[in-house]
C-alpha cells in the first residue's frame, strides 16, 4: 500500500474511534454504583438503610458521572455495557434506567478508558463523584472507583436510518 493509502487508513481509524464505531481496550477507571439494599448477600437486610432496597440512583446521577469522566480525560465510556457516544441517551423510563433504550439495573457499572492516574486524580474532584459520595453518606448507596488495565468498552450499536417516503 502506498503512502496515500496508509494516510487514508489512518484517517479512517481516527474517524472510527471518534464515532465510537469500534470497541476499545485499554487502561482506565471502573465506577460501580449500587442502590442500597442490594448486596451480594441478598439475605443481609442489616445493611439496608432505605426500606425495601428502594431505587435511589437516577438517570441524572449517571449522566453527571459520565460527564465528569469525559471531563477527567476519558476517551471512551460505557454504562451497563452500552457504549456512550453521539446520540446515545441515559434516561429514566418508569422505574428503570435506559441507556440507548436498553434497560440497565443496579449495580450500575461505568467503564471509562483513558489515562487512569490522571483521570482518577481529576475525577476525585468532580461534581459526579461528589454527588455519588453524598448519596453514599445519605442513603447508603454503594460507590466503588477502581483503576484497571485491559478494560473493554464495546462499539456503539449501529442504527438503521429511516426516511419518510412520499406515497401517492
Amino acid at each position: 500500500m502506498d503512502e496515500n493509502g496508509q494516510r487514508l487508513l489512518g484517517s479512517l481509524d481516527t474517524a472510527n474511534i471518534q464515532a465510537a464505531a469500534i470497541p476499545m481496550i485499554g487502561p482506565g477507571l471502573t465506577v460501580t454504583v449500587t442502590d442500597p439494599g442490594l448486596s451480594k448477600d441478598l439475605s443481609d437486610v442489616s445493611k439496608q438503610r432505605v426500606a425495601g432496597g428502594q431505587q435511589i440512583i437516577l438517570d441524572r446521577d449517571l449522566q453527571l458521572v459520565v460527564n465528569s469522566l469525559w471531563a477527567s480525560g476519558a476517551e471512551a465510556v460505557s454504562v451497563g455495557g452500552v457504549r456512550v457516544g453521539a446520540g446515545v441517551t441515559i434516561r429514566q423510563a418508569g422505574g428503570g434506567i435506559l441507556v440507548d433504550n436498553q434497560p440497565i439495573t443496579s449495580p450500575y457499572v461505568i467503564v471509562a478508558i483513558g489515562p487512569p492516574k490522571g483521570m482518577a486524580d481529576t475525577f476525585d474532584r468532580t461534581p459526579g463523584l461528589q454527588r455519588l459520595r453524598l448519596l453514599e453518606t445519605s442513603y447508603g448507596v454503594g460507590v466503588n472507583v477502581s483503576a484497571g488495565d485491559g478494560l473493554t468498552v464495546p462499539a456503539v450499536s449501529v442504527r438503521d436510518v429511516n426516511f419518510a417516503k412520499q406515497i401517492g
